[in-house]
């Protein structure tokens, strides 16, 4: 009788004009951004990184420190500055903004790339993600990874005899790291999508990313450079993020002889993200590479 009265209850006519719990035939659940979807890739992507991280955060991390060791016990003796501060000072910031970008680029190029490999990409573009949410989260991840190998630089490179990382200008130690990583997430990330093996990805590690971090001023300032070189030096994006990175630490940069010319560089990232992000956007609504 108690099961009877229960289903009566149900039944009744102030039962049947609650509000329906579901939205109507066609009536879209998500409206303008698919939040959880967003926050459940950028997870998934991070757990996958942080469950080897001693491969992803803690070798790299110890192979940029390599070159700090390296680099000072060979030109850093006899008390050698540069840009008013002896050399493991100089050099430490770039260093560390180096593994940051180089460390963002391997994560957003390995995802889509083994998922093309090993025919689980589906796994990427079957979700109700739009394009612009699929690559906030996967460029959201890669900078989070560069993140946390910066932090880690940092702390080791103070236990580092005479380096110095007190900070002039916060503002700039933070919009350039995350621009640069910004910018290589983006670029591995596109890379990942025009590769059809790892062996395509190495290419562009060895042959793009390496030369453009080493030769944008990671151990030197371009004033010392011949002209010719210098210009080319300033056509280099990597070149305005190291540069601006460390003068955000050591309020030198040789971008130019005014705070106005970090100011320009750090706008002129911030627009090239931009463009690049949608360039990758309108690739990724094409499906070149993806879907074919």
């Amino acid at each position: 009788m108690a099961d009877q009265t229960n289903s009566t209850e149900l039944l009744t006519p102030t039962a049947l004009a609650q509000p329906r719990r579901f939205p109507a035939k066609g009536e879209p659940l998500i409206h303008q951004v698919n939040w959880v979807g967003l926050k459940t890739l950028y997870m998934k992507e991070v757990r996958r990184f942080f469950k080897v991280q001693t491969q992803t955060i803690w070798a790299p991390a110890i192979t940029t420190m390599l070159f700090l060791v390296i680099f000072t016990v060979a030109l850093g003796r006899g008390g050698k500055e540069v840009l008013g501060v002896n050399f493991a000072t100089f050099v430490a910031p770039g260093l560390i903004v180096m593994g940051m970008m180089q460390n963002a680029f391997a994560n957003a190029s390995f995802s889509f790339l083994s998922g093309k490999i090993q025919g689980t990409i589906i796994d990427f573009l079957m979700p109700p993600l739009s394009e612009g949410e699929l690559m906030l989260a996967m460029v959201a991840a890669a900078v989070t990874r560069a993140v946390l190998v910066g932090l880690v630089l940092s702390g080791a490179m103070l236990l580092w005899p005479g380096v110095d990382l007190s900070i002039a200008h916060p503002w700039a130690a933070v919009w350039f790291g995350l621009m640069g990583s910004i910018f290589l997430a983006l670029l591995g990330f596109l890379s990942s999508i025009w590769a059809e093996k790892f062996d395509h990805n190495a290419a562009i590690t060895n042959f793009v990313i390496a030369p453009l971090s080493l030769l944008s001023g990671t151990f030197y300032v371009i004033d010392n450079l011949a002209p010719a070189f210098q210009a080319i030096s300033r056509g280099n994006p990597f070149f305005y993020v190291i540069s601006g990175f460390r003068f955000g630490f050591l309020g030198a940069s040789d971008i130019g002889d005014t705070n106005m010319a970090v100011l320009h560089g750090a706008l002129g990232l911030g627009v090239v993200n931009i463009v690049f992000a949608s360039i990758i956007y309108l690739i990724l609504r094409s499906g070149w590479k993806l879907k074919s």
